[in-house]
């Protein structure tokens, strides 16, 4: 295989399982982040529960293989990205800690006060991932601050309006997400609150990705160059607005699965426009764009690149069929409110 085939390869799968952490995780980070403010009583609260509960740690999976191949198959991309990114992804360690185990923990003892500390800490770690997530690759896109000389980005740098704006587009179409999957999970009043949470939410997501797409025109233009080169690839984009504006009319219908997949598919697309725009850069500077580090300049070895090839092409169908088993094997029944016994309980 060519050795210049080998890093295009690479930022194909590494593309791929970021692209595929955020949508199956953006439902539970969505259900999460909305967790009180859903349930009315602990039925419901055991219900939302169990619409995530079997899926959340088999959906982390792809987030630790994403950071391993970015290490194994990008080391300069990784010294440089965690780096460049070490507050905001220390952040994201404590919030995934405390989204874990606010979700296991909140049903462990029936003290309200034990209770209520464990279903917030779910709650406001689960908006903290989805927002750092959401701002971190809205900034990857945009571009980083770093030169020849040095790393400049910080936690302030990262705040930028569009920065801000790309991790509230994000987080909404998380809750939309959610919103949707737990419409598709539950039954009786919980479903059309549910229901009735994604149709506001959808006209929210609709105006912040509308005005994503137009503020990257006007502030990231770099990441047109390879769509104005091969104008074929704006249909990315495209089909993304277009999923999104399925999602109302689904939900309408009352085809809630049919809704969620639309709105994964949006978070898809938008991720994979801002990847296609992004290479063969996978770190650009917006202060020095000359020093900004491509995949070809990042890539491990062809010899290492090469094994972790043949091991991707061994692991990843078992991690696939695995999740593909949870699903099917959870997704098929509605749960009933008035018998939900909840997660970890």
């Amino acid at each position: 295989m060519s050795e210049q085939a080998l890093p295009v390869i690479w930022y194909v799968l590494w593309v791929v399982l970021w692209v595929v952490y955020f949508v199956l995780d953006s439902k539970t980070l969505g259900l999460g982040t909305l967790f009180p403010f859903l349930a009315r009583n602990e039925r419901e609260e055991a219900a939302l529960q169990e619409a995530v509960g079997p899926f959340w740690d088999g959906d982390e999976v792809w987030l630790i293989t994403a950071g391993g191949a970015t290490f194994a198959a990008f080391p300069l991309t990784y010294a440089v990205m965690f780096s460049a990114l070490y507050v905001p992804f220390f952040l994201l360690l404590f919030a995934l800690f405390y989204r874990a185990v606010g979700l296991e923990f909140m049903s462990k003892l029936k003290d309200p006060g034990w209770h209520n500390v464990w279903r917030w800490a779910f709650t406001v770690a689960s908006f903290l991932v989805i927002l750092l997530l959401g701002v971190t690759f809205a900034n990857l896109f945009y571009g980083l601050d770093f030169d020849a000389t040095g790393n400049k980005t910080t936690l302030l740098t990262l705040l930028n309006p569009y920065g801000i704006l790309g991790g509230l587009t994000i987080v909404v179409l998380a809750l939309l997400s959610g919103t949707t999957w737990g419409a598709f999970k539950v039954s009786g009043e919980l479903e059309k609150r549910l229901e009735g949470y994604a149709h506001v939410l959808w006209w929210v997501a609709l105006a912040l990705f509308s005005i994503y797409m137009v503020a990257t025109a006007n502030r990231a233009n770099h990441l047109l160059v390879n769509y104005n080169q091969a104008p074929v690839l704006y249909v990315i984009p495209a089909l993304a607005l277009l999923l999104l504006l399925l999602v109302k009319p689904l939900l309408s219908r009352g085809a809630q699965l049919g809704a969620w997949l639309a709105t994964s598919g949006t978070i898809a697309l938008l991720l994979v426009t801002g990847f296609v725009g992004l290479f063969p850069n996978m770190l650009y500077s917006r202060t020095a764009p000359e020093a900004s580090i491509t995949a070809y300049q990042a890539a491990a070895s062809p010899l290492t690149q090469t094994i972790m090839l043949g091991a991707a092409i061994v692991l990843v169908p078992v991690v696939i069929g695995y999740q593909s088993w949870a699903y099917k094997k959870f997704s098929e029944r509605k749960i009933d409110v008035e018998e939900a016994k909840g997660y970890g309980a």
